[in-house]
């Protein structure tokens, strides 16, 4: 996944908002004024996503190119490689299942 894939991608999620809030090198997506997702647009190797405790250990058991996410709460964040082996269906996912979470616990 390059990271025109990854902005497109976000910014078709409903109501999703773009912003660079740390600066002009970090991309942040938020629904309903919370963040879901983030990458560095410089070096875009990998993102962030918010993920349930339990599912985010598992996806880490389970994938190489998963690791629980650098500067942010590594419980319930992963780090997820956009330059590994994964599909860009199963980064998509990961990037739905983040919305999702977000989205309903705002609510």
């Amino acid at each position: 996944m390059d990271i025109e894939h990854y902005r497109n991608f976000c910014i078709s999620l409903d109501k999703v908002e773009e912003s660079t809030p740390f600066g002009d090198t970090v991309l942040v997506f938020k629904v309903d004024g919370k963040m879901f997702t983030l990458a560095s647009i410089d070096f875009f190797e990998d993102i962030k996503v918010k993920c349930n405790p339990d599912i985010a250990l598992d996806l880490r058991d389970r994938y190489g190119d998963v690791k629980p996410a650098f500067h942010m709460n590594k419980r319930h964040w992963n780090d997820i490689s956009t330059k590994g082996t994964l599909p860009n269906e199963f980064i998509e996912n990961q990037i739905i299942n983040s919305y999702m979470l977000v989205k309903k616990k705002s609510k």
